[in-house]
């Protein structure tokens, strides 16, 4: 999943997400799952859930989101609360597994277990990437992405072309758009 930035992504600070979202502002919704789909997404995918199941994780972070927004009392953890609960139903996921797989078995209740530390503070680097490569400039948002986050990678001739760009430029554009991201990331506490 790539962090192209939408047009959403760069207005809306997640006071004024929050706010709209719970007025039942359609676009605000647009936008918080837009800012916030990789995030969600990658939790369980890091646990090891086949793709299909990652999907219905989110589809679930997603309506617990729609349900329990109105309670959340500082926007700012936003991003905590969803790791904690995208991380909570990756575990009931793989109780319901188990389950599946030993019904004389007893397991415990998971909904009081916290994300483990690695598990948060990778999901943190990788959503504050996702969020600066999203300030970038339209032109270095566009080239980041099409150089490093599409797979196959894209030859310069082609983003080139696409950015209406000189093939011989990309690299001089490029490291001035990694300089600039650079720079984000270090505004984010990364050294």
């Amino acid at each position: 999943m790539s962090p192209a930035k939408t047009a959403h992504e760069t207005k809306w600070t997640d006071d004024r997400l929050v706010r709209a979202c719970c007025k039942g502002d359609a676009d605000a919704w647009s936008a918080l799952i837009d800012k916030y789909k990789n995030l969600i997404f990658s939790i369980p995918i890091k646990f090891g859930l086949p793709r299909d199941e990652a999907s219905d994780i989110f589809q679930a972070v997603c309506a617990e989101l729609i349900v329990r927004l109105p309670d959340l009392r500082r926007p700012q953890a936003l991003p905590k609360w969803l790791m904690q609960t995208t991380y909570h139903q990756c575990l009931r996921w793989k109780k319901d597994r188990l389950t599946l797989l030993d019904d004389s078995q007893e397991l415990e209740p998971v909904s009081n277990e916290v994300l483990p530390e690695e598990l948060l503070n990778e999901v943190q680097s990788e959503q504050a990437v996702r969020e600066a490569i999203a300030q970038l400039p339209e032109r270095c948002n566009r080239m980041v992405v099409m150089l490093f986050f599409e797979d196959p990678p894209r030859p310069y001739e082609e983003v080139a072309k696409e950015l209406q760009l000189a093939t011989g430029s990309i690299g001089f554009i490029r490291g001035r758009c990694l300089k600039k991201l650079r720079e984000l990331l270090k505004e984010k506490g990364f050294r």
